[in-house]
């Protein structure tokens, strides 16, 4: 009996193991999700796509962009249909399933049919569907817009600048493409560049005395000031004695409190300006509290390229940004 009690356990440690490995085996293998950057992918009947359930959708996940000078949505999207959601259609990086159930319910997947990859999953009567929208909105968006976020700095680990200035001048790391390219440094202060069709992409960096940026009523205020003063000594206009760039003043920033290499920070996005001259664009500027160097770190990314769209060229910056990095 104590051979036979050996020989079962034996047999079931052996299907176990047999089981996990073809999990891992499965997982491992997923093929690499695809898409364009910020593009959802909606699975919906047409009749429910053109009636309440599609302007709830349209309403929330095309909702306007913050920190833009036009208006531009969330996500780009795309409809098909249920019957059509097959083979390559399943390997969408972001989809959003409606169906038509007796059941209500609110899901969100991750990595079904390929990686990295989340399927947010509504189903119950229309008026169950499109309560449940709106009501797990701000879950849906942070992580669907988070799952973007992090295949794009995957893409851009692909080919990385070799430039070291700011480990050698602040003691940061940051993931930048090879494109952007060093065109200013200066005692605290150094600027990227990359050239893209009718204009550029910028980041900036540099630091500030800890405790400069106030928390309270008066922290816009000072985010705007600190960055006019920037702009005047160190991102000059056609003309350097009458041209520099600033915060535009017509345009309140977006202000949000964030969480940046696991630190404290404030995320501010808005418009800038060159003074007296006609040119702008959208901005994102984070300030890290580097508690352990007394510092402020102030990371910084705008885009010029007029008439072009520019939610996707920010996005690439906000990716960017977030990579940062603070050396002990």
């Amino acid at each position: 009996m104590k051979k036979l009690y050996a020989l079962l356990f034996a047999l079931v440690l052996i299907v176990s193991c047999e089981d996990a490995t073809n999990k891992d085996t499965a997982e491992k293998y997923l093929p690499e999700s695809y898409g364009k950057v910020n593009m959802l992918t909606v699975v919906i009947d047409i009749e429910q796509w053109k009636g309440n359930v599609g302007d709830s959708i349209r309403n929330i996940y095309g909702a306007p962009t913050d920190g833009l000078p036009m208006e531009e949505p969330l996500f780009s999207i795309k409809q098909i249909n249920p019957e059509v959601f097959d083979g390559l259609l399943t390997k969408c990086r972001s989809i959003l399933v409606v169906k038509s159930s007796d059941e209500k319910q609110f899901k969100i997947h991750e990595n079904l049919y390929a990686k990295p990859q989340k399927i947010v999953f509504v189903s119950g009567s229309d008026d169950e569907i499109t309560s449940q929208l709106r009501e797990n909105a701000k879950e849906s968006i942070l992580t669907l817009k988070l799952n973007e976020l992090r295949a794009k700095q995957k893409f851009i680990e692909r080919a990385l600048s070799r430039d070291k200035t700011l480990e050698e001048k602040f003691g940061i790391t940051m993931n930048i493409p090879s494109v952007y390219k060093n065109v200013k440094t200066e005692d605290n202060f150094t600027w990227f560049e990359r050239k893209v069709p009718k204009g550029t992409m910028n980041i900036i960096a540099y630091t500030l005395p800890y405790g400069s940026i106030p928390k309270n009523d008066k922290t816009v205020d000072a985010i705007i000031q600190m960055r006019d003063s920037i702009g005047e000594a160190y991102v000059p206009g056609r003309d350097p004695k009458t041209m520099h760039m600033i915060t535009e003043k017509a345009y309140a920033p977006y202000l949000y409190d964030a969480i940046v290499d696991n630190k404290p920070a404030f995320e501010t996005k808005g418009m800038w300006e060159v003074k007296n001259f006609q040119m702008a664009g959208p901005f994102i500027n984070y300030i890290i509290e580097d508690k352990q160097h007394n510092r402020l770190v102030v990371v910084e990314g705008f885009t010029f390229a007029p008439s072009e769209d520019k939610r996707d060229f920010m996005f690439e910056i906000e990716a960017i940004l977030k990579s940062v990095k603070i050396k002990e």
